[in-house]
């Protein structure tokens, strides 16, 4: 498979020998120490701290890329949700100086070359303008690897983390351009029949998506837009 990131490839390497184990530290709560252990045998976490990635999740969107070919030099990115800035790091690397990567959180994060952070609200009223401003004209792509506080109530979670798909999506709409892709992270269930629906009307083609990168225990899924039509009346694309 044709790498376009400098030698990464999407799955390989990514196999651990050596199962670490953690003990309970007095502080520290039996879930806390079972993240931890899981962290530390993680063959991705690994790799992403090898090969210079912020965080494993860069390799999810590599994956994805790989498959679909989302990336291409000279796009203009945006990254919902942004911090660490793994994907806005991968999206980079691809679109190249030619190119505008911009990510948004509503933390600071750490700078990076070939990306411009801003601590932003995406729900802010002003944010599509700020946006298309910054990256010079309407996006090619606006990825989210967004996920609310996990509250342990699977339905709950389930629930909020669509919610987020779906004001992402509708983010997208204000500032993507005609034949352009949104990504954004969800989960297996039922809920997501609305989204889907919306997205069916307004893009191309939609699928789902899981990357080997995500957890085989999680119900962690991508729903992947692509070939935006453009909404009559709203945004950056009803201007063009």
């Amino acid at each position: 498979m044709t790498d376009r990131r400098g030698g990464v490839g999407s799955t390989g390497g990514v196999r651990g020998d050596l199962k670490q184990r953690v003990k309970t530290a007095r502080k520290r709560t039996s879930s806390q120490t079972r993240w931890l252990e899981r962290q530390l045998n993680d063959p991705y976490v690994a790799r992403a701290k090898r090969e210079g990635y912020r965080s494993r999740a860069a390799f999810k969107l590599i994956e994805i890329d790989d498959r679909f070919k989302l990336l291409k030099p000279g796009q203009r990115v945006v990254d919902l949700g942004a911090a660490p800035g793994g994907w806005s790091q991968v999206a980079a690397k691809v679109v190249g100086e030619s190119g505008r990567v911009v990510g948004i959180d509503l933390l600071p994060i750490e700078p990076m070359g070939g990306v411009e952070f801003i601590t932003l609200d995406f729900l802010d009223d002003d944010a599509p303008r700020q946006l298309t401003s910054l990256l010079g004209g309407p996006a090619d792509l606006v990825l989210s690897d967004m996920a609310a506080n996990a509250t342990g109530h699977k339905k709950t979670d389930h629930l909020r983390i669509i919610g987020l798909a779906e004001t992402a999506a509708e983010f997208a709409r204000e500032v993507l351009a005609p034949g352009g892709a949104y990504l954004a992270k969800v989960l297996q269930g039922g809920t997501e029949g609305g989204l889907l629906t919306d997205l069916k009307r307004d893009f191309a083609v939609v699928r789902h998506v899981k990357p080997a990168a995500s957890r085989a225990d999680s119900s962690e899924l991508y729903v992947l837009a692509t070939g935006y039509r453009g909404a009559p009346g709203k945004g950056v694309a009803a201007e063009e």
